[in-house]
């Protein structure tokens, strides 16, 4: 588009709006100094508009990205611009009028992480009453069990960074960006955040995450809400058998020895709920290995991120601390960057005593001095035939002999096993390993000793295609922390799909990353939603 015809068409838009009397919604990209003041952005617009800062009474934000692809960065910019004598018309976000359902019909919902808060909230709203039953604790009680598992290296079971109130997602980011747009309504989600307490910010950026420490009470306020419309939720009580009968679900058993009733029963125990998986394939539900993806945890310094990805020796206070994104194919299988965490730290997350597992998340500020992301490889069914005789449950069993082998490597405790970028590439135990973000400590290994050959391989090829793609990456700065083993589900527990229409067992709805159907916090809470949305048309019908 030449210059001359975008004044033109500018200022037909200018005239049209300034005379209809409408707000006019414009696309723009602005250096970073224009989009981080208002004044300058006002100038800006009235530059392209053609007309005078002082006819622009109210600028609203609507979408922002940064375009970092050329050593000139760009900000991109939706906004709504609002000329004297218009009304300012502001979105504004309100909770659902939901109803009190204490008597209304009982379901079930195990699991309090976003897919099962996500969906006992669709419930209230259809006028049937969740009984929400979380094997963890309340997002208060997790935390002293976290530090238990950073500074004494103590696991509990059912209280971690993966069980609990919120799910993994509470203490572990709350990244919310989603690819699963055709599943369902992604921004009915983010306003519901936003309604709940988290900030705009979510509508605007192009990759939203609230941060840890902001989640828990938005968590918190869920969790309120349900209650004070006649729902339930119950904390450390975990389910230990399905009460099936003609093929059809009557209710659960918990660890307590108690039978809670209901015909209706969503399952949404997240995709490390082992327990979970091991109870469906001895009741003969119908189970699957899903191939997933398993790998490393990869940490630098994030002025190092921030100088390679804006190409500047200074990031400034105008730009965040900058994420990366990189997909490369190593011999035929993806390797590829997951959860990137900019500013962030990187968590222990074992769900069970005698394992190490790692992931990442970032505060609200993103201001940690490091970067870290999982660095993984995508694995197959077949790479799981050693452990063939597990059945369903082999891709598990593989997931679960890694982290085994990692914590025996690391002294048998939440030390992780770590190397030099560099030097595992060169198949060398780095001499020492500098304090990473990860409390509970590291011990230095040849992280060779904890994957199979095939994966080792393509770690180390990739890692090298990964410094020739961005760099100043592949460096010995970098700290290796294994094993990523949390990616998703190893299990799927099949359904017809998107549809629901047909069940395994009548009443019981597998649901959201556990059973295979979501990729992280936004998508788990649409498959929630979409499950409650099934029960209240099944029972209409």
């Amino acid at each position: 588009m030449s210059n001359l015809f975008l004044c033109s068409y500018l200022w037909d838009c200018f005239y049209l709006a300034k005379n209809s009397r409408m707000p006019k919604e414009l696309l723009l990209q602005v250096t970073p100094e224009t989009a981080a003041n208002e004044a300058l952005l006002r100038q800006h617009l009235a530059g392209l508009l053609r007309t005078s800062p002082q006819e622009i009474a109210h600028i609203t934000l609507l979408k922002r990205s940064i375009d970092a692809r050329q050593k000139a960065i760009k900000i991109n910019l939706k906004v709504n611009i609002f000329f004297q004598g218009e009304p300012v018309i502001e979105q504004s976000i309100q909770l659902p009028d939901y109803p009190n359902v204490a008597n209304a019909q009982e379901v079930i919902v195990i699991g309090a992480g976003p897919a099962g808060l996500f969906a006992a909230l669709q419930l209230i709203e259809l006028g049937l009453k969740p009984i929400v039953i979380e094997r963890g604790k309340d997002v208060r009680g997790r935390r002293r069990d976290l530090k238990a598992i950073n500074v004494d290296h103590i696991v509990d079971e059912d209280s971690n960074y993966c069980f609990g109130e919120g799910g993994a997602g509470t203490y572990s980011d709350g990244k919310l960006y989603t690819r699963s747009k055709k599943r369902g309504d992604v921004t009915r989600i983010l306003e519901l955040l936003v309604a709940f307490g988290a900030s705009n910010e979510i509508l605007i950026e192009a990759h939203p995450h609230i941060g840890t420490n902001k989640l828990p009470q938005i968590i918190q306020d869920i969790r309120e809400k349900i209650i004070a419309c006649g729902g339930q939720v119950l904390f450390e009580t975990r389910v230990t058998d399905f009460v099936l009968k003609n093929n059809e679900v009557q209710g659960v058993v918990t660890q307590n020895g108690d039978t809670i009733q209901a015909n209706k029963i969503i399952l949404a125990t997240g995709h490390s709920a082992r327990d979970i998986f091991e109870l469906l394939d001895r009741k003969k539900i119908h189970i699957e290995a899903k191939p997933f993806a398993l790998g490393v945890r990869a940490e630098h310094p994030q002025s190092l991120i921030d100088k390679i990805q804006y190409s500047c020796d200074y990031r400034g206070a105008l730009l965040p601390p900058s994420p990366y994104s990189i997909v490369k194919q190593i011999g035929g299988r993806g390797m590829y960057s997951f959860c990137m965490c900019p500013g962030g730290v990187i968590a222990p997350c074992a769900t069970s005593p005698g394992e190490v597992v790692t992931n990442g998340w970032s505060p609200s500020k993103r201001d940690q001095p490091t970067a870290n992301s999982g660095i993984v490889v995508e694995l197959r069914l077949e790479d799981f035939k050693p452990f063939a005789k597990f059945g369903a449950l082999a891709g598990m069993e593989f997931q679960k002999s890694i982290e085994q082998k990692a914590w025996r490597l690391a002294g048998e405790t939440q030390k992780v096993p770590a190397q030099r970028m560099v030097d595992f590439t060169q198949q060398k135990v780095s001499a020492d390993i500098p304090k990473t973000s990860y409390v509970p400590g590291t011990t230095s290994v040849e992280l060779g000793q904890v994957f199979p050959g095939f994966l080792t391989q393509t770690l180390r090829e990739g890692f090298v295609e990964f410094g020739q793609s961005m760099r100043g990456y592949l460096t010995n700065e970098a700290i290796l922390h294994a094993p990523e083993s949390r990616t998703s589900s190893p299990v799927r527990i099949p359904r017809d799909g998107e549809t629901l229409e047909h069940l395994q067992i009548k009443g019981l709805y597998p649901c959201g990353e556990g059973a295979g159907y979501a990729g992280g916090i936004v998508s788990a809470a649409i498959d929630g939603e979409k499950c409650a949305m099934k029960i209240a048309e099944s029972l209409r019908k």
